[in-house]
Parts: structure tokens; C-alpha cells; sequence
């Protein structure tokens, strides 16, 4: 297998972003404080946003750090 065969989609890294920030949020709520909840709705209502309006700061900043691609997994070819 190769390298590309394993490259993962910007979308896949952003969910995986998003999921990350609320279950840390969750559980810095439940043993520092109950503030922190506020970052998974920060998580959250960028997640609405970018699906109206295209745009997502995560997504920018990983395309900077050379994350994720736009075609998605490289497909193995099929030959007759």
C-alpha cells in the first residue's frame, strides 16, 4: 500500500477536530468548570456556520499545516 492510500480528507480532520474540542470541553466542564461548556458551543455554532456559508477557520489552518486534501483517499485501481 501506499502513502496516498491512507491520506484522509480536510473534512475527516475537521471532524475529528470538532470531536476532540467538545469532549475536552465536557470534561474540563465537569472537573474545572461548568465555563467550558461554552467552547463546545463555540465548536458547535462554527459547525453551523461553515455548512451556510462555506467558510471554516480549522479548515484554513489545516490546509497551512499541509493537512487533509480535497480528493479524499486515493481509490485503487481496477484493472480488466
Amino acid at each position: 500500500m501506499s502513502q496516498a492510500d491512507f491520506s484522509m480528507k480536510t473534512e475527516s480532520y475537521i471532524r475529528i477536530l470538532a470531536g476532540t474540542l467538545v469532549l475536552v470541553s465536557v470534561t474540563l466542564a465537569h472537573f474545572v468548570s461548568p465555563w467550558w461548556l461554552l467552547l463546545a458551543v463555540f465548536v458547535g455554532l462554527n459547525l453551523i456556520q461553515s455548512a451556510f456559508t462555506g467558510f471554516c477557520p480549522a479548515e484554513m489552518i489545516l490546509h497551512r499545516l499541509g493537512l487533509g486534501n480535497e480528493a479524499g483517499p486515493a481509490q485503487p485501481e481496477h484493472k480488466p
